[in-house]
C-alpha cells in the first residue's frame, strides 16, 4: 500500500477520531495488507489499528462496499473472534479497531496440524456469531470478476476458460443439498489469524459475507496448499462427530473453487489497482499465475469426478457402483 490513504494523510484521519483528540499519538504501517491502508497506532500506553478503506477495492469489485464491511467488522467483533471495534468513520470510510497482540500465523502454522483445532474453533465462533448483512458465493464472484476481465480486457490465463465447465458442475453437485449458510469471512488466508494469548483471532473482513461454511474450510485450505489428508483433517476439526464423506468432498471442491476465483481477483488487482512502488512488494501477476497452477492441478486430478458424485450423493465410499474417475 501507498504511505498515504489517497488524498488524505494518516495524520488528517487521526485528526478525525474523536478518541485522539487533543492527545499525543504515534503511527506506523502495518505491512501485509494488499488493499487497504492499515497502521498502528499509539495513543496513552495502548495500541490500536487504523484500517482506512480504499472504496476503488470495492468499486473494482474485489471487496464488498465499505459501508457493508464496517457493518460485518462490527458484527464479526460481536461474535468475540473479531477485534474490538472502538470508533468507526464512515465518511473517510475508516475503522478504528483493537490492536490484538501476538503473532500473525505464517501458511507453515497453518498447515500445522496441531493448530487445527483452534483454526476451526474460531471458525465456528464466527460462523454461530450475528449474521451478516450480504451474502457471498464464490461463483458468484467468479463470474463477477470474469465479467470486469472482459470489459476491461484484462488478461486471463490460458485455458481458464476452457475450464469453466468444471466449476459449472461443482456448482451444481453442490446446489443438490445445499447447506445453511452462515457467517463467513471468506479469505482467510494465513495473514488473517492472530494468535493472541492462545487464542486464534480473524481479523479484516474485506470480503466476508453469508456463505457455505465448507468455503471457509476450502478456502484456507487453498490458500496454505492443503494435500487431500490435510484438508480432511480440518474438516473433521471443524465438523467433529458430523463429519461425512459429503461434507469432506464439499470442502475438496471448495478448495478448488477458490482456487480458481482468486487468480481473477489477482489478474483484476494487477490490472486495475497497481499503485506506484508496490510491484516491489508484492507481485500480483504471479501470484495469479500460481492460484491457476493449483486450481488446474485440481481440475485435472482423476479424484474430481469421484469429488463431485460425492457432494452430490451420488456416490459414499464403500459401495460396489462407485464411478469411474472422469
Amino acid at each position: 500500500m501507498s504511505a498515504q490513504p489517497g488524498p488524505m494523510s494518516v495524520e488528517s484521519v487521526l485528526r478525525r477520531v474523536a478518541m485522539f483528540k487533543d492527545r499525543l499519538v504515534t503511527h506506523r504501517p502495518i505491512a501485509g495488507g494488499l488493499s487497504h491502508h492499515i497502521w498502528q497506532v499509539d495513543c496513552g500506553g495502548r495500541s490500536y489499528v487504523l484500517r482506512v478503506l480504499d472504496p476503488a477495492v470495492s468499486a473494482v469489485g474485489l471487496g464488498i462496499p465499505p459501508v457493508q464491511e464496517i457493518t460485518n467488522t462490527l458484527k464479526a467483533a460481536e461474535s468475540g473472534v473479531g477485534a474490538r471495534v472502538f470508533e468507526v468513520l464512515p465518511d473517510i470510510p475508516a475503522i478504528v479497531l483493537e490492536y490484538l497482540p501476538g503473532r500473525t500465523l505464517s501458511a507453515a502454522d497453518v498447515r500445522l496440524r496441531a493448530n487445527f483445532p483452534r483454526l476451526a474453533a474460531a471458525c465456528r465462533k464466527l460462523h454461530a456469531g450475528p449474521r451478516f448483512g450480504n451474502d457471498f458465493t464464490i461463483v458468484r464472484k467468479l463470474r463477477e470478476l470474469l465479467e470486469l476481465c472482459d470489459r476491461s480486457e484484462l488478461a486471463v490465463p490460458d485455458g481458464y476458460r476452457d475450464r469453466l465447465s468444471i466449476v459449472e458442475e461443482v456448482q451444481a453437485a453442490l446446489d443438490v443439498a445445499p447447506l445453511a449458510t452462515v457467517p463467513c469471512h471468506n479469505d482467510l488466508l494465513a495473514e488473517n489469524f492472530i494468535d493472541s494469548g492462545g487464542v486464534v483471532r480473524i481479523v479484516d473482513y474485506q470480503l466476508a459475507g453469508n456463505n457455505d461454511p465448507c468455503f471457509e474450510l476450502g478456502d484456507i485450505a487453498a490458500e496454505a496448499d492443503f494435500d487431500p489428508d490435510r484438508t480432511a483433517e480440518l474438516a473433521a476439526a471443524y465438523f467433529g462427530s458430523e463429519t461425512t464423506d459429503a461434507l469432506t468432498a464439499r470442502v475438496r471442491v471448495n478448495l478448488m473453487l477458490s482456487n480458481y476465483t482468486w487468480t481473477l481477483w489477482f489478474a483484476v488487482h494487477h490490472g486495475l489497482l497497481r499503485h506506484p512502488g508496490t510491484a516491489a512488494t508484492f507481485d500480483y501477476a504471479a501470484e495469479a499465475s500460481d492460484k491457476w497452477q493449483q486450481a488446474k492441478r485440481d481440475a485435472d486430478s482423476p479424484e474430481l469426478g469421484r469429488l463431485i458424485d460425492t457432494v452430490a450423493g451420488r456416490y459414499r465410499s464403500g459401495t460396489s457402483t462407485a464411478p469411474p474417475p472422469r
